[in-house]
């Protein structure tokens, strides 16, 4: 009997261990795209091939980037909790005629003031002083988080998707922050395909570009420290600024990722923004209704006016 119960810890031990241990499946870009209209999944195929990122390392961290164009205005682009650089691939191929486009993947850092380390020093590997900036949901968080820093060096200002300085997020997030630590990865990734398939895809009107591109980053792409990262610097606070600069906001009316009591609070805070409200088209407008939302970003970056 003593024997049998020896074995017991071991065996639980060893279950815990396979547990927290077992891999996240994997899956390819010919596989999760195979429902994306054809023009479409290889137009961001060459993009890839064409852009692949450069590296900058800031604190012992990999800062991924892609630069285009060669000359024109500088803007960067910020993605959101789940993306990486090549996620703005369509604005950014049309906007590099006219601009220098730079756009951002966020390596595992936990705070809006490491992700603002990272971003400036993109731009100074790139030789970018002044700059209007393009952020969606986090990328619009850290967006205003620059803003606040540095007007000085900000043009204009996108803040799409996203929300300002809340309490609201960190509070009805509070047991998933808690248990974030605790989960395998495999277990995160697996939410966020759940995430994607009941809520981001069919408020997308059901666009299989959105779900490959979301599903892609929680079948390899991202890792659980990105996610958490990323998280954490969702809920890190900062005072709102009182901008002077040329501020766009582009909300959807059924964002299902940005309640709205987080959007009204956005455009109070900026009082004096330009509002641009799409309708039914969820989270990742960028990605479903480029031109559209690139037509947006052209109008407003060519507008006269500080």
């Amino acid at each position: 009997m003593k024997r049998k119960r020896v074995w017991i810890p071991t065996l639980l031990l060893a279950g815990l261990v396979v547990f927290f241990l077992y891999p996240s499946p994997k899956k390819g870009f010919d596989e999760l795209f195979a429902d994306v209209d054809g023009e479409t999944a290889v137009s961001l195929a060459r993009f890839r091939e064409a852009h692949p990122p450069s590296q900058v390392m800031v604190d012992g961290r990999a800062w991924e980037y892609a630069r285009l164009g060669e000359g024109g205005p500088a803007i960067l682009f910020l993605h959101g909790m789940t993306g990486a650089y090549d996620i703005w691939w369509q604005q950014l191929t049309d906007l590099a005629a006219d601009y220098t486009v730079i756009a951002v993947t966020y390596p595992p850092v936990e705070s809006l003031a490491a992700m603002s380390d990272g971003a400036l020093a993109v731009l100074a590997a790139e030789g970018v002083d002044q700059f209007s900036v393009v952020g969606s949901s986090l990328g619009g968080y850290l967006a205003q988080y620059l803003a606040a820093a540095m007007p000085e060096r900000i043009e204009k200002a996108v803040f799409a998707n996203t929300f300002p300085p809340n309490d609201i997020i960190a509070e009805k997030n509070k047991a998933l922050g808690g248990l974030l630590p605790i989960i395998p990865e495999w277990g995160v990734m697996a939410f966020l395909r759940s995430s994607t398939e009941k809520g981001i895809y069919p408020a997308a009107d059901h666009s299989e570009l959105v779900r490959a591109y979301m599903l892609e980053q929680s079948y390899g792409r991202m890792s659980k420290a990105q996610f958490m990262g990323r998280y954490h610097a969702v809920i890190d606070p900062f005072t709102a600024p009182n901008l002077t600069m040329p501020v766009m906001i582009i909300e959807a009316d059924n964002d299902p990722l940005v309640e709205p009591a987080l959007r009204e609070m956005l455009k109070a805070t900026y009082p004096t923004a330009r509002v641009e409200t799409l309708s039914g088209v969820g989270h990742f407008s960028y990605l479903n209704e480029p031109d559209v939302y690139t037509g947006l970003l052209r109008d407003f970056l060519a507008a006269d006016g500080r």
